[in-house]
């Protein structure tokens, strides 16, 4: 079936404009997927207005089969940007798409009125219009989902930043307790976390207290060695706190050596060592 020139389509938006804003607002406003709590009539009325005018001039200066051109630029900068905002707003997929897929109805209306009763004109109208606002609906459901996978990834690697401080318990002496699994992205972010701290504070020890990993396996271990030896490069002595009974046996039953990595079973019971390390000695007060 041959497509419809590209100005019809255009001339018909332009003719119709208000209408077809009109009847578009009003579908969006009355589909199930619309959020009112996260977004306004006036900024939904607003971004359907400024589509229709990038699409019409699109219309007229593109081919509608490659929307991968440069004329198709803007429309496509849009819906990226509508996606993105969407995603960063929690809307749906779903949610997302009927921005441009409640658009057919008000077209097709058009488009109907416009070719009388040429049914044929009318068809291949349709399937032009229809074939056009499914690649732009792809492409924004394309873009909400890049745009979702970037907002995980970030609070990934905010959570994981949450997830590994270190504390300066005395002038000297750092702790870093962790919880969780621990990887190698994780790992990483332990170390770096580690070593900016013995930088910062010019600490001379540093407790690594794991009493919340859950399991330690020869990754885990291998892991911990890393971030002490590379401690021990920046002229820290490092401290392996929260080593458990079970934790013991598991290491013992796969062969880990610690080699002369200093552990202990609580954090206290690290920090009392590292206070003799440096020479503290406290007095009990009595009245």
């Amino acid at each position: 079936m041959t497509a419809i020139p590209i100005s019809k389509i255009s001339e018909i938006l332009t003719a119709y404009e208000k209408d077809i804003l009109e009847d578009w607002v009003k579908e969006q406003l009355s589909a199930i997927t619309l959020r009112r709590d996260l977004l306004s009539e006036a900024d939904l009325r607003r971004e359907s207005l400024e589509f229709l005018k990038l699409l019409t001039q699109a219309l007229e200066r593109g081919n509608p089969q490659d929307l991968a051109t440069a004329e198709w630029t803007p429309v496509r900068d849009f819906l990226s940007a509508l996606s993105r905002s969407r995603a960063l707003q929690n809307f749906s997929p779903s949610e997302t798409a009927t921005f441009i897929f409640s658009l057919k109805q008000p077209l097709f209306t058009r488009l109907n009125t416009a070719t009388g009763k040429d049914a044929n004109a009318l068809l291949a109208e349709v399937w032009s219009a229809t074939t056009l606002l499914d690649k732009l609906g792809l492409f924004t459901i394309e873009s909400f989902v890049r745009s979702r996978n970037e907002v995980i990834k970030r609070q990934q690697l905010e959570l994981l930043e949450l997830s590994t401080p270190v504390v300066k318990l005395w002038e000297g002496i750092l702790a870093l307790p962790l919880i969780g699994t621990l990887d190698s992205a994780r790992t990483q972010i332990v170390m770096e976390n580690l070593l900016q701290g013995i930088v910062d504070t010019a600490s001379e020890i540093a407790i690594i207290d794991i009493t919340g990993v859950p399991a330690v396996d020869t990754l885990v271990a291998q892991h911990l060695l890393k971030t002490v030896t590379a401690a021990r490069l920046m002229g820290a002595q490092v401290i392996i706190s929260g080593i458990r009974p079970q934790i013991a046996q598991t290491m013992v039953h796969l062969g880990v050596a610690m080699g002369d990595v200093v552990t202990k079973a609580s954090l206290a019971d690290a920090l009392s060592y590292a206070f003799k390390l440096m020479a503290i000695t406290f007095t009990r007060k009595t009245t």
